[in-house]
């Protein structure tokens, strides 16, 4: 099976708390407080696995959660970090949103990427003694980790691209240019999935050519495989369209040259205007002389501005000339396509920033109203509830965020029970 898109959700690890402590030895005077920082959590981080071409690892795990930071401990000894979690795809493949689509990294230039941020551990009280206050009994809690649906999307690299319709003959064009050995039979959809193979023209350079499985009317509207394929001639810089001269499967090859080029175009008007070669199959079974469906053909392709070069798989004639043309378009062409990232900076900013009127209050099944929201996240994380300066600072940044406001306009009076995320208190009015 090939799987080539797939919905997985990636969480960071949460940082360690502080620690709250004090020194306290024999002999040792003024010790002191000395709790050490919490941890920070682990990364999601992607990176290139080049002996994979599927997503197929994918198909049973789809959920990925990094270790969480210890927490800090006294002697100012800081909480280990967690550890991060390591996603292997193949080259090529596109992270994206789930929520709005947006392309957040476009794995194919082989760094590592941090898709997901473990949180920053809390501090501890070693970092709030000041002349004022020389034993703060509070320390910070860490930070939670970023968490993400995301999709993975292959697109393969390949600098050309066979197209054509059933039976066409590409799987044994591949076979015959290159070492890949696809599975050739004679009936239609031979081939389930693409297959890569690296074409060695003999000068050091070479090129990458991916068989791309047969295309039929409608592909473009799901018809058939080919919709599910079409996204890996993407990135070709090179279109190679095998046609069957022969007319034995009883069309007419203009007609099957017409028929893809409507599919190109109908995914992408882009794709369908990228540089291309027609590779007249099976010629061996023709007369080139006086075969009126090869200068069909010629004259189509002619007004197009694509060359038509007739090739056999079965003798190898006109292979070498079909290499060194692919060869010499390739040198004049523009690197395969690399895919920026769509997130902009206010993307970042809306990831990183939170607001107290993001706040959202709800009711439970007890009737409890329930408070949650980034900023309000973030704010139960800095705040000790045992410490009464901390305390007083939570109440007013309640008050001066709105949040005491929101929740007397959600109907909550004296004595309701509002909960906050772990935090559960009664509302005094």
């Amino acid at each position: 099976m090939f799987i080539d898109k797939i919905q997985i959700s990636v969480k960071a690890g949460a940082g360690g708390n502080g620690a709250v402590s004090f020194r306290r030895e024999k002999y040792v005077a003024k010790g002191g407080p000395d709790g050490g920082d919490g941890g920070n959590g682990g990364n999601i981080i992607f990176e290139i696995d080049e002996g994979s071409n599927t997503l197929l690892a994918f198909r049973y795990k789809r959920k990925f959660i990094a270790e969480n930071g210890e927490n800090g401990s006294g002697a100012k000894r800081h909480g280990k970090n967690g550890a991060d979690v390591i996603i292997k795809v193949p080259r090529g493949t596109i992270i994206r949103n789930a929520e709005n689509g947006k392309i957040i990294k476009d794995m194919s230039d082989g760094e590592r990427f941090t898709v997901c941020k473990g949180g920053r551990g809390g501090w501890g009280n070693k970092h709030f003694a000041t002349p004022t206050r020389q034993i703060p009994r509070f320390a910070k809690d860490g930070l939670p980790g970023d968490a993400k649906e995301i999709i993975l999307e292959l697109k393969m690299i390949a600098d050309v691209g066979l197209v054509g319709l059933p039976s066409a003959g590409k799987s044994s064009l591949l076979s015959v240019v290159s070492a890949a050995r696809p599975k050739i039979a004679e009936y239609h959809f031979t081939t389930l999935e693409p297959s890569l193979g690296v074409v060695n023209t003999g000068d050091d350079r070479g090129f990458v050519m991916a068989d791309i499985p047969g295309l039929i009317e409608g592909a473009a509207e799901g018809a058939g495989l080919g919709h599910d394929f079409l996204r890996h001639i993407e990135r070709c810089r090179l279109l190679l369209q095998v046609v069957d001269i022969s007319g034995m499967e009883g069309r007419s090859p203009a007609d099957d040259f017409d028929t893809i080029s409507a599919e190109l175009e109908s995914f992408s008007e882009e794709l369908a205007s990228r540089p291309r070669i027609i590779a007249a199959n099976k010629c061996d079974l023709i007369d080139e002389d006086t075969d009126e469906s090869l200068k069909s053909l010629e004259t189509l392709a002619d007004a197009l501005g694509y060359k038509v070069i007739p090739v056999s798989t079965a003798t190898r004639k006109g292979i070498p000339e079909l290499l060194h043309e692919i060869q010499r378009m390739l040198a004049e062409l523009p690197p395969i396509t690399v895919y920026e990232s769509e997130i902009t900076e206010a993307d970042e900013a809306e990831l990183e920033n939170a607001y107290p009127e993001d706040t959202v209050i709800t009711r439970d099944d007890s009737g409890a109203y329930v408070c949650s929201g980034k900023w309000l996240e973030k704010l139960c994380g800095r705040v000790y509830f045992d410490d009464r300066e901390s305390l007083m600072y939570f109440q007013k940044s309640l008050n001066e965020g709105g949040i005491i406001e929101k929740l007397r306009a959600a109907g909550c009076s004296e004595g309701d029970t509002v909960k906050m995320f772990d935090i559960e208190f009664d509302f005094v009015d």
